[in-house]
């Protein structure tokens, strides 16, 4: 119905335009013979040729040339057939079998193996219709348009000749040797060779496949914009946002607001609102509420950072995290300003970003605690200068820890419910056994607070502290079991009403409970979610 609309629309627009300007009489400049047939053709004079004079006919700078022609003079138009030959200047040449003709609206309509050629290109359809007031001409039965590498093939198609521009519809095919490219409308200008896509479509690469519902496409350079369900699957990557934009001779790719890069080989989706993909260097970089997502059968790890940067090929996947990481999974929680992850060793880093000359000078010890990577393992707070997961390389399962500098653990005395067992260390290593703890060792300069409780009734017993040069803690359930002092212990067992409520926490004591998230809409920060909020209006 529209396409009916606007064909209608053309004619009054020339009905309109041909009083507006002086009309010109078709002359009659050549042909071999004329004869009349009043029965048949009423009005018309029959117009014939021979070997060696065809008809002639000429209106208005256009030139027709064919076997016959019937010509009514007091309509100004005729119907020209046999091997016919419209030319228009220097720049179109139009063939067919029969054309009709209408001087006063300035209208023809081809019939029968129509060639339309210009200096750009030549199509080529069963039947197409000339509007030469203002120089457009369009088909609605199946078109080919050919070039000197592209091929183009429609269903519909209006050719702007001012333009050098051509609008295709329905079913749309262009085969290039570099690309094919398929869709349901588009706007194709000939000249600059780009297109510009209005309804579902798909270009096909060598090396991509970008699928949109809106669109624009430089076929000289293959690049373009795209959005409205825009897709582009490149370097075995799956790249989709509101908006995108491709650039092939670079190897580059973007994205623009409710991004998401899915590696299918490694498992993971990257999420966020910016995000740049760099073919030649296998790597990608993503900004604004930026989360990945590595899939790990029914326990997914998230992680979030202000910007994520991955690189290298699969199998040796390095990813970088910066400012306010913050990760979630079923039986691990973490927070650090940085992270790296080298997927080829199974190697996770959470460290901090390193303090100020005046801040080691003036913070004190909790403060500088505060500012330090931090672990939850189900019940117990870990945090560190520096932490170290290695987890299994096939299984994905964590495999051993290591924490360097400043360790210390927290874990909130389940049965009292006001106290904490504590300890302290420089440096920590353990060990998973199905991806849960398994035990732990911390050595030099270890200190250590813990609430005894009896087997038999659980009353508490008193308040164990502690020092020694190192202690192994074995993980029962997610909590602190038993506990060993390997070196030099040093301590004892005070009843509780002995230790002062201040003595009862060491020196760096600071519980970050409020800081672990609990679900991944607490992985992002209040900014994070107030730019999900503006993006969405």
């Amino acid at each position: 119905m529209k396409n009916k609309l606007f064909y209608w629309n053309i004619f009054f627009l020339t009905f309109i335009n041909c009083f507006a300007q002086e009309i010109k009489i078709i002359e009659i400049r050549k042909a071999a013979a004329s004869t009349q047939d009043q029965e048949k053709f009423p009005g018309a004079n029959i117009l014939l040729s021979n070997d060696e004079k065809k008809v002639n006919l000429f209106h208005d700078g256009g030139l027709i040339i064919s076997d016959k022609a019937y010509f009514y003079s007091k309509k100004n138009s005729f119907k020209a057939v046999g091997n016919v030959i419209f030319t228009q200047g220097d720049t179109i040449k139009l063939t067919c079998n029969s054309i009709e003709y209408d001087g006063n609206l300035k209208l023809a309509n081809a019939y029968g193996n129509v060639n339309l050629n210009s200096p750009d290109m030549n199509l080529r359809t069963d039947s197409l219709f000339m509007d030469r007031i203002n120089n457009t001409a369009f088909y609605n039965s199946k078109g080919i348009i050919i070039d000197s590498l592209t091929t183009l093939t429609s269903n519909k198609g209006i050719y702007f000749m001012n333009d050098n521009k051509y609008q295709f519809m329905s079913n749309v095919k262009i085969k290039n040797p570099r690309y094919k490219v398929n869709s349901e409308r588009l706007d194709y200008f000939t000249k600059l060779n780009e297109a510009f896509f209005y309804k579902k479509s798909n270009i096909t690469g060598e090396t991509y496949n970008i699928f949109c519902d809106e669109g624009y496409y430089d076929m000289n350079v293959e690049k373009g914009f795209f959005k409205n369900n825009a897709i582009i699957y490149y370097d075995n990557k799956i790249i989709k946002g509101d908006s995108l934009y491709f650039e092939n001779e670079l190897e580059y790719a973007s994205a623009v607001n409710n991004i998401s890069i899915i590696d299918s080989i490694n498992n993971t989706i990257i999420q966020g609102h910016y995000g740049e993909v760099f073919k030649a260097k296998d790597s990608a970089i993503i900004t604004k509420r930026a989360l990945a997502i590595n899939i790990i059968d029914n326990d997914s790890l998230f992680i979030h950072a202000d910007t994520l940067i991955t690189t290298g090929p699969e199998q040796k996947r390095i990813m970088r995290g910066f400012y306010d990481v913050r990760i979630f999974k079923k039986d691990l929680k973490g927070k650090s300003d940085s992270i790296y992850i080298d997927e080829s060793i199974g190697l996770t880093k959470l460290f901090k970003k390193p303090l100020f000359k005046i801040e080691k000078q003036t913070l004190t010890e909790s403060q500088r605690n505060l500012k330090n990577p931090i672990l939850w393992f189900d019940k117990s707070q870990m945090t560190g200068d520096e932490i170290f997961l290695l987890s299994d390389t096939k299984t994905k399962k964590l495999d051993s820890l290591k924490i360097n500098g400043n360790v210390f653990i927290i874990e909130k005395d389940s049965l009292s419910n006001k106290g904490f067992n504590q300890i302290k260390g420089g440096i920590l290593k353990g060990s998973f056994i199905e991806g849960k703890l398994n035990y732990i060792n911390i050595i030099k300069n270890t200190e250590m607070v813990y609430y005894l409780y009896s087997d038999v009734d659980q009353k508490l017993i008193g308040i164990d502290k502690t020092t020694c040069s190192e202690m192994k803690i074995n993980f029962s359930k997610g909590e602190i079991g038993e506990i060993t002092f390997l070196v030099s212990p040093n301590g004892d067992v005070y009843p509780e009403k002995d230790i002062p409520i201040n003595e009862r926490t060491l020196k760096g004591f600071i519980w970050r409970k409020d800081e672990m998230p609990i679900s991944i809409r607490n992985l992002f920060s209040e900014d994070d979610n107030d730019l999900e909020l503006k993006i969405k209006k």
